[in-house]
């Protein structure tokens, strides 16, 4: 780090699990990202799967493929609605209709869909968190009434990207499940990372992010998994300390997933408060940063599904 300059305050001294001088392909423990990975499988997810941001679904119909199923959704007088994306009448398309009065109107014949059932058309069950919608596509489970959702800042600024990968969500998140790459896959975003803990449920890491030319801002984040298709950051010590990055994936078809990832930044800094006056302005930077990333990511996760097939 003797390169660089660093913004904000010195982290507290803190020993990694492996030597800094070991090279990164002999610190990577495949194994271990593949223990975490089935761990992480293996939790209960409730069929809640993510959509997009809450924030993109409006008045205006739009289309989206998850699990295989075609789902519309549009919003009416506040609430988000989902259902099945073809008429039941003559099997037109929902995703070009309009909405009047809070109902979706199917452009061949008029016939009228809202929260209400209408013959075999049924409207699935939505939650809406404010940042990101979701939706549930098979039977409700009482042990996860809802999304499991990671602890969020109490104020924050977010930026939601999708994108979509020819993978399988599980492979979203793997590539999350192995810090080690992040320098070697993006060295234009980290001038530096080392791995502080490798714990059974969670790892957490040191990294320096790059600002402007050798100008870097180094924290302390803990990775860690709630269901089978989300990965969340959470920034423990150091600039924008309880800022959050929610990574969620959800199958479209067999090896085609949709990637949602939030970033929820925070800060404690005074001029953090006006920050939130313009965020509208900020939101952009935010998201091309994240896609800026993923670009990246992406790669890593086709690879490894390209690697099975």
């Amino acid at each position: 780090m003797s390169d660089f300059w660093k913004f904000g305050q010195p982290l507290a001294d803190v020993e990694p699990i492996a030597s800094s001088s070991d090279p990164d392909w002999q610190q990577a423990k495949p194994d271990a990202i593949a223990k975490s990975l089935k761990r992480a499988l293996a939790q209960p997810h409730g069929n809640w799967y993510v959509v997009d941001a809450s924030r993109r679904i409006t008045s205006k119909a739009r289309k989206f493929r998850i699990a295989g199923k075609d789902l519309v959704a549009w919003r009416a007088n506040g609430e988000i609605i989902m259902g099945p994306e073809a008429c039941p009448h003559m099997g037109a398309s929902l995703a070009g209709a309009c909405v009047r009065d809070g109902k979706l109107i199917c452009p061949w014949h008029g016939l009228g869909f809202g929260k209400e059932s209408h013959g075999t058309w049924k409207p699935y069950t939505v939650h809406d968190d404010g940042v990101l919608s979701w939706v549930r596509i098979g039977p409700a489970d009482p042990t996860v009434p809802l999304p499991v959702l990671p602890v969020r800042p109490e104020r924050f600024m977010a930026g939601v990207v999708r994108l979509e990968a020819h993978c399988e969500p599980a492979d979203v998140i793997a590539n999350r499940l192995d810090p080690w790459h992040g320098i070697h896959f993006h060295p234009y975003s980290f001038a530096s990372l080392k791995v502080l803990a490798l714990e059974e449920d969670s790892i957490t890491v040191r990294v320096a992010k790059r600002l402007i030319g050798k100008l870097v801002v180094e924290t302390d984040a803990i990775f860690f998994s709630p269901d089978p298709r989300s990965i969340v950051m959470t920034i423990l010590e150091g600039e924008g300390k309880g800022s959050v990055v929610e990574t969620h994936a959800a199958p479209i078809d067999e090896g085609h997933t949709a990637i949602v990832e939030a970033t929820l930044a925070t800060s404690d800094r005074e001029g953090f408060r006006h920050a939130l006056k313009i965020q509208r302005l900020i939101r952009p930077l935010i998201e091309r940063s994240a896609r800026r990333l993923w670009v990246d990511d992406i790669a890593y996760a086709e690879r490894l599904y390209e690697l099975r097939h």
